[in-house]
Order: C-alpha cells, then sequence, then structure tokens
C-alpha cells in the first residue's frame, strides 16, 4: 500500500466525548498509518485538547472501539502529537500538564505542516 512512501499524514482531531465515534476514527487512523510506517502528525484540537492531559484518554469509552490510551500510546511513540494553542489556552492548559512528547504549538505550525511537500490532512 503506502508503506515506504515519504508522505506525511496530518489529522486533526476535533472531537472527544462530545463525538465519540468522530473522535476515534480520528485516533484509529492516525494510529493505523504510523503502523503501516506513515510519517503522522496528529493535531489535538476543541474537545480532542483534553485528551493531552494524563489520564484523561481512559475517561474515553466506545463500544467496538480501540481503546483510546492505546492508541494514544502508539501515537506518542511513533507519531508527532500536538496541542492547539488557543485550544489549550481556552481550557486552561498549560505547557506543564500536558503528557510528556505532547508539544503545544498553534495555527502557523499546523498550515506548515499541511502545505509540505507530499503532506494529507484529514480532519475529524
Amino acid at each position: 500500500m503506502l508503506t515506504g512512501m515519504a508522505r506525511l499524514l496530518v489529522v486533526k482531531a476535533t472531537a472527544g466525548a462530545d463525538a465519540p465515534e468522530r473522535c476515534s476514527q480520528a485516533f484509529n487512523v492516525a494510529s493505523t498509518a504510523v503502523t503501516a510506517g506513515i510519517g503522522v502528525s496528529l493535531w489535538l484540537t476543541g474537545e480532542s485538547a483534553w485528551f493531552a492531559l494524563p489520564g484523561r484518554a481512559a475517561e474515553f469509552d466506545l463500544p467496538h472501539a480501540a481503546p483510546l490510551p492505546d492508541l494514544l500510546e502508539v501515537l506518542l511513540a511513533e507519531a508527532r502529537v500536538t496541542l492547539c494553542t488557543q485550544c489549550a489556552a481556552r481550557r486552561g492548559i498549560g505547557p506543564g500538564d500536558v503528557i510528556p512528547g505532547i508539544r503545544i504549538a498553534g495555527a502557523a505550525v499546523f498550515v506548515e505542516e499541511i502545505m509540505s511537500e507530499g503532506a494529507q490532512a484529514l480532519v475529524y
């Protein structure tokens, strides 16, 4: 399939517990791409911003879906995970609050990633 191709998949997760299926799809697609050897950048925005905090992914439950903590673990090990600057600020989340390995960055960095050569962006 796409294994071995020098591409970047940028996945923007905008949903959390408010839209669990959409949230699960974002994490599932991103982690599947990682396991296929594709470079992945996952952006936590909107209600997904809460998953940047320790323990929050464990609170998410969706029947017949892979556990969110397991997917996040794969992504933290093999992908770039970014928390949106404005989304973090609106929720009172600071750099010292997030899970180690998650960076906080804004729209300029997102645009740079999605406009890079060979990038494909998906928004959930």
